[in-house]
């Protein structure tokens, strides 16, 4: 009998935190979830939050998030990371992005916008070479360290801790010298508030919403019990199919394949998944999958009451309209913020282990304080950026933001939505 010769396989040295070098899009589901959340609240004269993630029927944490309420005397930063193919981006993002925004010339000029932007692709350019590997080594090492701990008490940046070590990443020699970056990724959602701005940047298909609260006021007074707040959607999710998101795709040379790119991620916006990031001849906001953020500048009112948030382990299972209008309902009763985190993951948490309700949930949820300060003028004309703009063709029913291929709006959007580092929470 003929024996087949044996295959051997080779595999080339992995960094912690990946599988085999393999994207794990939706990873394995455990036995039973894991139901332990972190859970946090703070405030200052400006805002009060609460937040909570859970890491659920996944077999690890992947998200990480930020709550940073005196990011200087007179801002506040929040964002939430959600992992793909591994968490040690998210882990990244979670402890130097709002660091790199804090020290970016362009923040201490007063443009958040444009220091945002340039810091998301800085992760990018940052996780490269012998420093970036180094960096990524040490932070999936650490999991093994505190095994058992929940990574939220190391990792997501408190207001003691926001600055860090902010050197100027120094370029290193050593054998990693050509690491190119990680194959894993996350999607980056971050709000930051000062005055009466704010500033949303998004890259992914985490999401930023705001709630009015007028009509939670007049049902608690019993004057309109139909009245219900409209949720406007700060963000728009980057998913494959969109015009503008598949135009850029093609025409870096990639392509979409049941919804994915190259048949892979279903995201068109990230950080990290430096794979897909290797056309030399194309800037990075031109490459098949780019961490170019949308940058939405939006000015507050007292009619304002709260934004969140969360990533799409949330979205997947209410949308944008069913959270406020479930946000406000526990507000009735509960006013501890993390609470009411802690009620949505509940609530979304599937009975059983597949399709939504399984994935990695993080939620931050933000109240403004009124009256909400603004460097203006009482008798000032609002400017351009703070109208509240319908989206086109949409109504507060849409499941849409805005329709397929339209370009990100003015900075100044609110759509009407329809209807840490806390990576591994361990295994």
């Amino acid at each position: 009998m003929n024996i087949p010769p044996r295959k051997h396989h080779f595999f080339k040295p992995i960094l912690p935190g990946f599988k085999n070098g393999i994207r794990s899009e939706m990873g394995i589901y455990l036995s039973s979830p894991k139901t332990e959340k972190f859970s946090e609240d703070g405030e200052n004269v400006r805002v009060i939050y609460g937040l909570s993630s859970m890491q659920g029927w996944r077999a690890a944490m992947e998200d990480a998030h930020a709550a940073i309420t005196d990011f200087d005397a007179s801002t506040s930063f929040f964002g939430v990371y959600d992992g793909h193919g591994g968490k040690v981006v998210t882990k990244f993002c979670a402890k130097y992005l709002h660091q790199q925004v804090l020290k970016h010339e362009a923040y201490l000029q007063g443009d958040i916008g444009t220091a945002v932007q340039n810091s998301f692709f800085r992760m990018d350019e940052m996780m490269c070479g012998q420093r970036g590997w180094r960096e990524l080594a040490a932070l999936g090492d650490r999991l093994n360290k505190f095994s058992g701990m929940i990574e939220g008490l190391v990792w997501s940046p408190r207001n003691g801790d926001r600055n860090g070590n902010t050197d100027d990443w120094a370029f290193e020699e050593g054998p990693h010298s050509d690491f190119p970056g990680p194959t894993s990724g996350c999607t980056a959602n971050v709000a930051i508030m000062r005055e009466n701005q704010l500033i949303v940047a998004n890259a992914g298909d985490s999401r930023c919403v705001i709630s009015p609260q007028h009509a939670m006021a007049l049902n608690l007074l019993g004057l309109d019990h139909s009245v219900k707040c409209t949720a406007y959607n700060l963000s728009r999710d980057h998913k494959p199919d969109l015009e503008v998101e598949r135009e850029r795709i093609l025409k870096a040379g990639g392509f979409i394949h049941a919804g994915r790119v190259n048949g892979s991620l279903n995201l068109a916006r990230a950080i990290g998944d430096m794979e897909f990031k290797q056309n030399k001849f194309l800037p990075a906001e031109k490459q098949i999958v780019t961490a170019d953020p949308d940058i939405n500048i939006v000015d507050l009112c007292d009619d304002d009451d709260f934004i969140v948030l969360a990533c799409d382990g949330v979205w997947d299972c209410m949308s944008s309209q069913q959270l406020v209008d479930f946000i406000h309902e526990q507000l009735k009763s509960e006013s501890k913020l993390s609470a009411v985190c802690e009620r949505v993951l509940d609530r979304c948490l599937a009975p059983t282990a597949g399709g939504e309700g399984c994935d990695n949930m993080t939620m931050i949820l933000v109240q403004f304080k009124k009256p909400i300060l603004s460097e203006s003028s009482p008798g000032d004309e609002p400017s351009a950026s703070s109208e509240k703009l319908p989206a086109s063709g949409a109504s507060p029913g849409d499941e849409s933001s805005a329709s397929p291929g339209d370009e990100p709006s003015a900075s100044s959007e609110k759509l009407p939505a329809s209807v840490d580092v806390n990576a591994d929470q361990n295994q």
